[in-house]
């Protein structure tokens, strides 16, 4: 565990990040308070901001042929596109199905372009906690029944979408139907004691959980075991890390509580 780029006192700084992604150059990006979207080298050695929203990201995501970057903005309650090539940025969707977003979470991708959002509701507030978007921006609600503050996504595709429930506190699987409708909600683990905020699968094909609180990230197993990957009991290398990202066997988390990017060296 150590600190890939500290942000503290750069420029740009990294103001209290929560979404990271990771392109297939190398590069790691991340978003910010102030509505930045950074992207740091990828040996860590600069970042430059890219774009700004002026708003304030949480998760994003590239799409799979890496032409664009997508980010939550929950300033906005919306959801931008920044194209790549043209550096141009808009704003790609607010809601669907006469629904506005409320706190649009984290963007995850099928590999046929359709964007799933998460839409973070309280427990005593249920609202549509999952929407779907084709790559023309037209969507729908995918999942309408009340989740407990629907946080991260990691999808199987054709398979199941996987959603971080910071207030159950767990993880949840929705089935993906043939149709691509969703399909029953199975509950893949409960993590009491914990804040989970951030999912990604691994090189390894398990589904690793970052956690707001306490400081850790966790590895969840078929058989249900659940195994602590990295934990800061101090939060200072590891500081209430959001969302999570891959490149190869390394992770790299964001870290809502400080001002860096942390990369877990989990080895082959």
């Amino acid at each position: 565990m150590r600190v890939f780029y500290d942000g503290l006192f750069t420029t740009p700084r990294l103001d209290h990040p929560e979404g990271v992604a990771v392109h297939s150059d190398g590069s790691v990006w991340c978003g910010g308070e102030a509505g930045q979207l950074i992207r740091i080298d990828p040996d860590g050695g600069s970042a430059e901001q890219i774009a700004s929203t002026g708003g304030f990201i949480l998760g994003i995501a590239f799409d799979p042929a890496e032409t664009a970057l997508y980010a939550c903005d929950i300033a906005h309650r919306a959801v931008f596109r920044l194209d790549l090539a043209s550096g141009e940025l808009s704003s790609f969707a607010d809601g669907a199905d006469g629904h506005r977003f409320r706190n649009p979470n984290f963007p995850a991708f099928d590999p046929d372009g359709r964007l799933y959002v998460s839409d973070s509701y309280p427990a005593d507030e249920p609202g549509p906690p999952v929407f779907r978007f084709e790559p023309d921006g037209s969507g729908s609600v995918w999942f309408a029944e009340p989740l407990s503050f629907a946080n991260g996504l990691a999808l199987v595709p054709g398979e199941a979408l996987y959603v971080a429930e910071s207030f159950l506190p767990g993880v949840s699987r929705i089935e993906i139907r043939p149709d691509g409708t969703a399909g029953t909600r199975t509950i893949a683990a409960t993590l009491p004691g914990t804040v989970p905020d951030g999912l990604a699968f691994g090189p390894d094909g398990l589904l690793y959980v970052a956690c707001y609180e306490p400081s850790k990230v966790l590895r969840l197993h078929p058989d249900g075991r659940v195994e602590t990957v990295a934990h800061d009991p101090t939060a200072h290398t590891l500081c209430h890390p959001t969302n999570i990202a891959f490149r190869g066997s390394t992770a790299f988390t964001a870290n809502l509580g400080r001002w860096h990017i942390t990369a877990l060296d989990l080895g082959e």
